[in-house]
């Protein structure tokens, strides 16, 4: 009797591509989850989940993401300074103007697996403010969100 096998791809053979996403006049989290799909591979056939076999995602006119309803305004991004009482706090808002593609990032890496695949996996993510990026050498393909 014949059984069937299932092929898992392996590392080295895993097939990245270049695309570019353009996130303008985006909302956020809609953004993110597609970006978070196209990073993990999960849009081609051989989908394996321990492996690193999605595509490089450059996102552009990251300077022109949106919230929905309040967020802009309660909505609030942390960091720590590393010393005592070194909370650092700043709304969305005011996150979106001095460093949109940090919005982005933090948003796609929200929606990746907490492992060590992550930490390979959000550095294929490419976010520029504008619409000019310096990955014209690697084709990529255009896709639309």
């Amino acid at each position: 009797m014949d059984k069937q096998k299932t092929d898992l791809v392996k590392r080295e053979e895993a097939a990245r591509g270049w695309v570019i996403v353009d996130v303008g006049d985006k909302v956020v989290g809609r953004a993110a989850t597609a970006i978070a799909h196209l990073l993990r591979g999960k849009n081609k056939p051989g989908y394996t989940p321990h492996v690193d076999n999605g595509d490089f995602v450059v996102a552009i006119n990251a300077s022109k993401l949106r919230f929905t309803g309040r967020k802009p305004e309660q909505k609030e991004y942390h960091r720590h300074t590393g010393y005592f009482g070194g909370l650092k706090s700043i709304t969305a808002a005011k996150q979106l103007e001095k460093k949109p593609e940090k919005v982005l990032e933090d948003a796609v890496w929200g929606m990746l697996p907490k492992n060590r695949l992550s930490r390979q996996l959000i550095k294929k993510l490419k976010v520029y403010p504008g619409s000019e990026h310096p990955h014209e050498a690697q084709r990529p393909v255009t896709l639309e969100i």
